[in-house]
């Protein structure tokens, strides 16, 4: 699965309608509710904000899309079926369009807004998705140098210390690498 880095817009205009396709990060699905929530603030005289999310939550993968108002099927599910075509996760993908007097019909507007939704993900920068996992320790202070070390070869980093009569660590480290993790402490 692959994941957007950061923010990303494309606009166009398509008979004399202007579109605004945006990307943006989102790790929860909160965080897309609230990206929506801003777009409808930042273009208030837009005549729709269609968008369309997956987010990999810990009750699985959400997936949501709505057309704003538009024919039904005709720009959140074309906006959506991008980001599932191409195993996209933790992001939001928003087409917002000003209307601009000539109807497009719905096989123009699923046209348009699966477009636009194309640009703009094809526009941003695209991962591979990574899911890191958190884990305690407790070890020496012996062994403590050794961790750092195999840590950062892992990809990992130290998240929290606390210094007692041993070091008691929350380490920080991509799920994959787990397993590596704990064989290197059992040695």
């Amino acid at each position: 699965m692959k994941t957007v880095v950061a923010e990303w817009a494309v606009e166009e205009l398509i008979k004399k309608s202007r579109f605004i396709g945006v990307v943006c990060p989102c790790s929860r699905e909160r965080d897309a509710l609230l990206f929506i929530e801003s777009l409808r603030v930042q273009h208030s005289g837009a005549s729709h904000v269609a968008f369309a999310y997956r987010v990999l939550g810990a009750d699985g993968l959400i997936g949501r899309c709505n057309d704003a108002g538009e024919p039904s099927g005709t720009a959140g599910k074309p906006i959506f079926q991008h980001l599932d075509g191409k195993q996209l996760i933790n992001l939001c993908v928003a087409v917002v369009r000003y209307y601009g007097g000539v109807k497009l019909g719905a096989g123009g507007l699923t046209r348009a807004y699966g477009s636009l939704a194309k640009q703009v993900i094809d526009a941003a920068q695209i991962v591979e998705h990574i899911e890191f996992a958190e884990c305690e320790l407790s070890l020496d202070y012996s062994r403590l140098q050794m961790l750092d070390y195999h840590l950062k070869k892992l990809d990992g980093v130290i998240v929290h210390q606390d210094f007692a009569d041993s070091v008691t660590l929350r380490v920080k480290l991509p799920k994959h690498q787990l397993a590596a993790l704990q064989a290197l402490i059992r040695i």
